[in-house]
């Protein structure tokens, strides 16, 4: 018997490209053994405006013809090139409500979510920041232009974790692909601790400043950081808090769920 499946909803918009998400979330699927949903929310008010009865349903059903074509016409190349099934589903209606009732309807393990500038990702009003106040598991925040092939091996970071990240659910499975070494990046002053992994760990520490967060996201995207793992935000108020991070890092993040999330 093979291993428990574990899930990944993908939250999509299709106003703006995923492919690459997509991609990278196939990847992921492979070597943490999960199956994929893609989920994709159209705000009602977009659809139908100031219409009578008849003209909002012909616009409704046209609306959901164009949509699930669309959804194949993005899931099924990939389906094919990586010989997986990904599911997906879609609804009409407001985007918060209903990605809320999806999650909790799904109790997916991970979800992964693409960024725009700042906290305004491709589906819009701070949704990434809704899903990390509602959403207690793995939040990973993908960039469509860094497509990560995990099975290829990738450059993986950590920022101002404790070794506690290390018992995370994902994280062993991850590390098994990573390219050595592992790269801790952290800002002096802040209560973190001195990575202990088996391989080589190489730190880079920051002073603090204004500019700390620019200057770590510069020297991020020169270390050619696929992925960087941050952990959730915590009592401490000395950390750097996961907003700040998410604003201003531009790498695709890894922020860990809350333990009691994959135990309850």
């Amino acid at each position: 018997m093979g291993k428990p499946k574990h899930k990944i909803l993908l939250l999509a918009d299709l106003k703006t490209p995923v492919e690459d998400i997509l991609k990278s979330t196939v990847s992921l699927a492979k070597i943490i053994h999960a199956d994929i949903e893609l989920f994709h929310v159209k705000q009602l008010t977009d659809i139908v405006k100031r219409e009578s009865q008849l003209s909002a349903m012909r616009t409704l059903n046209e609306t959901h013809s164009k949509t699930d074509k669309k959804l194949l016409s993005l899931i099924e190349p990939i389906s094919k090139t990586y010989n997986v099934t990904i599911n997906y589903n879609y609804v009409f209606g407001n985007v918060k409500t209903e990605i809320d009732n999806y999650i909790e309807a799904q109790k997916p393990d991970i979800v992964v979510l693409g960024k725009r500038n700042k906290l305004f990702n491709p589906l819009g009003n701070n949704i990434t920041d809704f899903v990390l106040k509602q959403f207690k598991g793995t939040v990973i925040i993908a960039n469509n232009n860094n497509l990560i092939d995990f099975e290829k091996g990738f450059n993986f970071g950590v920022f101002n974790v404790t070794n506690e990240f290390q018992n995370q659910m994902f994280i062993k499975d991850l590390m098994a692909y990573i390219n050595k070494p592992l790269k801790s990046f952290q800002i002096a002053g802040e209560d973190t601790e001195k990575i202990k992994h088996e391989n080589d760990v190489v730190e880079h520490i920051f002073d603090q400043g204004n500019n700390v967060i620019k200057n770590i996201s510069n020297y991020l995207l020169k270390s050619n950081i696929n992925l960087l793992c941050v952990e959730r935000d915590t009592n401490n108020s000395s950390k750097t808090s996961i907003k700040d991070i998410v604003s201003n890092l531009n790498v695709p993040l890894f922020i860990t769920g809350n333990r009691n999330y994959y135990t309850s």
